[in-house]
């Protein structure tokens, strides 16, 4: 159980950093001579990825508290 519990917080901590860090880059689209034009993208992670990472996280603490408390 607590091998579970401790795989339950180190998944919630990677899905919640993971999900916080936007990325990105310029792309350039067109060239014409010395002139060209470039987009800037930014991604972020889904909030469905921060949700998870959120329960997985609480799921993890509160399963390592029970079993201290049983202690």
């Amino acid at each position: 159980m607590k091998s579970l519990a401790s795989a339950l917080v180190f998944i919630g901590i990677a899905v919640l950093v993971y999900g916080v860090i936007n990325y990105g880059g310029n792309r350039t689209t067109i060239e014409m001579g010395s002139m060209s034009a470039s987009i800037t993208e930014n991604e972020t992670a889904s909030m469905t990825a921060i949700i998870v990472g959120g329960l997985a996280l609480i799921g993890g603490v509160v399963l390592l508290a029970k079993k201290r408390r049983r202690v």
